[in-house]
C-alpha cells in the first residue's frame, strides 16, 4: 500500500485547510463525530501530526470515507466502538475524501470504505468495504500482536502505564521540518543540507534530503511528461521529468526502469546525472522495498 511519496509529503497549502482542521466537520451526513482522543478527524492539514507522527507510538488505523457513502454509516460506528474500547492501544482517523481529495490520492483509494493501518509513518495492512465486527476485531487483534513488540504506546496502552519519553529533537531537524510543514521546499532542502555539510554521513538528513526534494518535484509533475519523453528517448530532461510523474503515481518500477534504460543509451556527464538522480529516488523509499532492490541490481547491470 506504501504510496510513491512519503506520508510526510502531504502537508497544509492554505489557510482554509489549516481553520477546517481545527473543529469537527459540521456535516451532518458525516458517519459519527469523533467523542475522544481515541476517534479523531483528520485533514490534509493535520496528516502529518496525527496520523504520521502518532503512529510511531500506536497504530493509527484511517478510516476513508464519504457523505454519500451508505456502508461507511455501517463501519464507522463499529470502528469508533472498538477505538473507545482499545484504552489508547490505537487510534482511529477519520479521513472525509470529498475533503481531503489529497489523502486519498496518496493511497491510491478506489472505492469507499476503505481502511488502512499505520504503523512506524509507514501503510501495513488494509482492507476496503464494510466487514463484519467480528472480522475487524480480529484483523485489529493481529495488527495489535505483530506490531507490540514495535510500537512501544501498545504495550503501554495495555498496561495502563506512560511509554517511554522519546529522545529530544534535533532542533536542527525540528526547523527543517517546519520549514516541510509550511510547503517551503527550498529552506527545508538548505536546512538538511547544512545538516549533510557538517555530517557527511547523517543517514536521516540524507533521507530526508532526497524526499524533500521528490516531494517538489512530484507536487509539480506533468503527466503530459511520460508522452514527451516517450517521443524523445534522447531528451535527458524528458527521461527525468517522465520518471519523476510516473514514480509520483504509484508507477514506481516504470519510472526506474524509464532512467535504467536512458543510462543503458548515454554516457559521460549525461549517464551520472541520471545514475544519480536515479539514487536520490532510491532514498525516497524504506529500506528492503524489492522495487528499489531490483531497480538496484538492474543498475548495476546497466553500468557494468
Amino acid at each position: 500500500m506504501a504510496g510513491a511519496v512519503d506520508l510526510s509529503a502531504l502537508k497544509n497549502r492554505a489557510d482554509a485547510t489549516a481553520r477546517a482542521a481545527a473543529q469537527p466537520p459540521a456535516n451532518g451526513d458525516s458517519p459519527a463525530a469523533p467523542a475522544s482522543a481515541a476517534v479523531i478527524d483528520v485533514t490534509e492539514a493535520t496528516f502529518q501530526a496525527e496520523v504520521v507522527e502518532r503512529s510511531l507510538q500506536v497504530p493509527v488505523i484511517v478510516d476513508l470515507w464519504a457523505t454519500w457513502c451508505g456502508p461507511c454509516k455501517q463501519l464507522s460506528p463499529v470502528l469508533e466502538r472498538l477505538a473507545q474500547e482499545s484504552n489508547g492501544a490505537w487510534v482511529l482517523a477519520k479521513v472525509d475524501v470529498d475533503a481531503n481529495p489529497r489523502i486519498a490520492q496518496l493511497f491510491q483509494v478506489q472505492s469507499v470504505p476503505t481502511v488502512i493501518a499505520i504503523a512506524g509513518g509507514q501503510p501495513v495492512d488494509a482492507f476496503s468495504g464494510a466487514q463484519p465486527e467480528p472480522q475487524i476485531r480480529q484483523w485489529i487483534d493481529s495488527l495489535l500482536n505483530a506490531l507490540r513488540d514495535q510500537l512501544p504506546g501498545i504495550r503501554a496502552a495495555e498496561e495502563g502505564v506512560e511509554p517511554i519519553a522519546e529522545e529530544p529533537e534535533d532542533p536542527r531537524f525540528t526547523a527543517a521540518e517546519d520549514a516541510l510543514e509550511s510547503g517551503d521546499y527550498a529552506a527545508a532542502e538548505a536546512a538538511y543540507q547544512k545538516i549533510l555539510d557538517s555530517e557527511p554521513n547523517n543517514e536521516q538528513a540524507k533521507a530526508a534530503l532526497a524526499q524533500v526534494r521528490f516531494t517538489a518535484r512530484a507536487e509539480q509533475a506533468d503527466p503530459a511528461a511520460i508522452e514527451r519523453a516517450d517521443a524523445a528517448p534522447d531528451d535527458v530532461d524528458a527521461q527525468l521529468a517522465a520518471a519523476d510523474a510516473e514514480v509520483a503515481v504509484g508507477r514506481v518500477a516504470e519510472g526506474f526502469d524509464r532512467l535504467i534504460r536512458a543510462i543503458k543509451r548515454t554516457s559521460g556527464d549525461d549517464r551520472d546525472r541520471i545514475r544519480r538522480h536515479l539514487i536520490e529516488m532510491f532514498e525516497v523509499f524504506p529500506e528492503g522495498d524489492d522495487r528499489v532492490a531490483a531497480a538496484r541490481r538492474a543498475l548495476a547491470s546497466a553500468l557494468f
